[in-house]
């Protein structure tokens, strides 16, 4: 029986995920052994690698969501709960990095204990990375997958990392025992920045900020013969994860079914343009068309009713 497409890029992602906790594996075996701050930021940033597989297997997994009867809308939110989790952690721990930088930095720790078999040993992660970021890459073309061409460029960064590292044990090995300490502050600072990329990405899941603005999802609408105005529209979600739209629709039918096939054809676009999305359409008749204008957001029908 073929596998799917969601089935190989799922095949993809369990793959990168073994690769990339082999990796950690070694930079943390590395980093503990040596004492290297610089290692030990690289693995907690080869950590959001495994992590980020693991978030991939998840909107994978959930890339056609199925509501139940105790989630209506899906399970997204448990995705960007755990996605918070991590955030939370990367930003603690990584404090803690920084902080352990600078007081090497001010001679209050001793410098890392670096030999040719630690070198190696990064030497081989660097061609692992390397491998592992050109596979999926190729395989994120293949099978036209989002989610596996930002993980192999992703994947590509922590070999430019790597390479920093590397430079900076050798300094260490040619005397130049403080570059360790000085490199780990901007791969710590990076390993934050993808903490803060993985807050400000989930973080409009839990507070159902707007998902597209009033204005697009009208002109989109409105772009089905037969649709006279569109208004009162709110959208929630990520776009290209999963949204949700209620929006209505002033229609020149004057009769039921020709509205409904109308509410389907914009059903339609909306989802081309949008989705995967669950959209809910109320129908009026053009009689209540009163103004001009096309669309009549959610806060400007907020607005007249304090007038």
């Amino acid at each position: 029986m073929p596998v799917s497409r969601r089935g190989q890029i799922r095949r993809v992602l369990l793959t990168v995920l073994w690769y990339n906790l082999f990796v950690l594996g070694i930079k943390v075996t590395v980093g503990l052994g040596t004492g290297s701050l610089a290692v030990l930021a690289d693995a907690l940033h080869s950590l959001t690698d495994s992590l980020s597989n693991l978030l991939g297997l998840l909107v994978n997994h959930w890339a056609k969501p199925e509501p139940d009867r105790q989630h209506p809308y899906g399970h997204q939110k448990f995705e960007a709960i755990a996605a918070l989790g991590i955030a939370v952690f990367l930003g603690i721990t990584c404090f803690e990095v920084l902080r352990q930088a600078v007081e090497r930095l001010v001679g209050q720790t001793p410098p890392p204990q670096v030999g040719g078999l630690e070198l190696g040993l990064l030497v081989l992660v660097l061609l692992v990375n390397g491998g592992v970021a050109q596979y999926e890459q190729r395989q994120g073309k293949v099978l036209d997958s989002p989610i596996l061409l930002a993980d192999a460029a992703d994947t590509l960064s922590d070999v430019w990392i790597n390479l920093t590292v590397l430079a900076g044990l050798l300094g260490v090995m040619a005397g130049w025992t403080w570059l360790d300490a000085a490199l780990a502050i901007p791969v710590g600072l990076l390993v934050f920045h993808s903490g803060w990329q993985i807050l400000t990405t989930n973080l409009p899941w839990l507070v159902d900020a707007m998902a597209i603005a009033p204005e697009a999802i009208a002109q989109v609408a409105q772009q089905v013969p037969g649709v006279v105005e569109c208004h009162s529209i709110t959208s929630r979600g990520v776009v290209g994860r999963q949204v949700f739209m209620e929006l209505h629709l002033v229609v020149t039918a004057t009769d039921l079914v020709t509205a409904h096939d109308l509410s389907e054809q914009v059903e339609a676009l909306l989802q081309k343009h949008y989705g995967p999305a669950g959209i809910t359409i109320h129908i009026e008749p053009k009689e209540i068309c009163h103004s001009p204008k096309s669309v009549d957001t959610l806060e400007s029908n907020r607005g007249n009713d304090h007038a």
